[in-house]
C-alpha cells in the first residue's frame, strides 16, 4: 500500500508499532556515532514510553542492537523529550 506506516519492533517491549510512533536511534555509517533521528546507518527503535525506554537502557537493548555505545546525554534528550510530550499527563502506551 502506498503511503502506509511501515511497522518497526521496540527494543524495549519487542512489540511492533507504526514507525511514526517510536523513536529512531541511529548508529551513523561513517563516524560510529548514536544520533537520533539522523543519516543513514544502522537503526533501532524505541517506543515513547517511559518503561520502554528504562528497560532498553538498564539491559543496554539499544547499545546492543546497534553494535555502539549509546551516550547518556541522548538517553537525557529522550526523557526530557517524554516530559514534554507527557506535561502532567499518564503514559500511554501507542497503538499497535
Amino acid at each position: 500500500m502506498p503511503g502506509a506506516d511501515p511497522l518497526r519492533r521496540c527494543v524495549g517491549c519487542r512489540q511492533l508499532f507504526p514507525r511514526s510512533q517510536l523513536w529512531r536511534l541511529v548508529r551513523q555509517f561513517d563516524s560510529h556515532q548514536v544520533l537520533l533521528d539522523e543519516g543513514m546507518g544502522r537503526s533501532a527503535y524505541v517506543c515513547r514510553r517511559l518503561e520502554c525506554l528504562q528497560a532498553a537502557r538498564r539491559k543496554q537493548q539499544i547499545s546492543r542492537a546497534l553494535k555502539a555505545p549509546v551516550p547518556d546525554s541522548l538517553f537525557q534528550r529522550l526523557l526530557d523529550s517524554l516530559e514534554q510530550d507527557c506535561q502532567g499527563h499518564l503514559l500511554q502506551k501507542p497503538e499497535p
